[in-house]
């Protein structure tokens, strides 16, 4: 059912490429403050979703609602316009240049390395607006202190904290996180918890994860794909429960 409290909502979402329908009808929402967990078997159609609902992906069919107003499904240009940013699954950081460059290019409505030169180059009043931003974003994170550092030295557990902060310079209202604890071990995967939690006062955020242990903890609501369909949705305890889930993750015969 859908409420008009949703900070995102889309309806009938289906994907085609060439003969394989990678989506199917597929509904999703996503309440205001709300974390919201995308999980289910490789090839569910996961990534497809997250990529429709930022601009990576044009949908065959459906609906897209912001704030209870419908509007075309998003433009990878103009996300940050309508307050969503993202997270990329390799992390995606560009490593000749340091933390805050990084960080920096997340305020610019730019996806692509060609762009770089031109994120940087602006006039000083606004380099000095963005690098502020930049550094309130790494502070957010907790990474203040590599703003100097070059990229390619980083941990990769620093690594993601720095692209969570370029997600995060923008500003947005939706922040959609793509397997955000990949990688990770114990201590570090229990530092990103608390930082999803902390993030959900301020905006509504949007997960896809394989680790089950992030989206129980975190998720207030799972929505569960497998062959393009969603299968299940509800609260962890709801989804866990549900033989449809079981029956995709471990088999019939589990």
């Amino acid at each position: 059912m859908s409420t008009n409290t949703a900070a995102l909502r889309v309806e009938g979402v289906t994907v085609s490429f060439g003969g394989l329908r990678a989506l199917n009808d597929v509904y999703c929402e996503i309440g205001k403050n709300e974390v919201v967990g995308l999980i289910g078997p490789n090839g569910a159609g996961k990534t497809t979703l997250f990529n429709a609902l930022c601009g990576l992906v044009r949908p065959d069919h459906g609906k897209f609602f912001l704030d209870g107003h419908e509007q075309d499904f998003p433009r990878t240009d103009n996300l940050v316009d309508i307050g969503i940013a993202r997270t990329l699954q390799g992390v995606g950081l560009f490593g000749e240049l340091t933390v805050l460059e990084n960080v920096m290019i997340g305020a610019q409505h730019l996806a692509r390395t060609g762009l770089i030169s031109a994120a940087l180059a602006r006039n000083g009043k606004d380099e000095k607006r963005i690098r502020e931003r930049a550094r309130v974003a790494l502070e957010r994170v907790y990474a203040g202190a590599l703003a100097d550092r070059r990229a390619d030295t980083l941990s990769y557990p620093d690594t993601k904290r720095v692209a969570i902060a370029r997600a995060l310079v923008s500003e947005p209202s939706i922040l959609m996180l793509d397997e955000p604890a990949g990688g990770l071990g114990t201590q570090d995967i229990e530092w990103m918890n608390l930082l999803i939690r902390n993030l959900s006062a301020q905006m509504s955020v949007l997960l896809v994860e394989h680790h089950m242990d992030v989206v129980m903890s975190v998720c207030s609501k799972l929505y569960v794909l497998n062959f393009g369909e969603v299968i299940s949705s509800g609260s962890a305890e709801t989804v866990r429960r549900d033989p449809a889930v079981i029956a995709a993750y471990l088999g019939t015969g589990a």
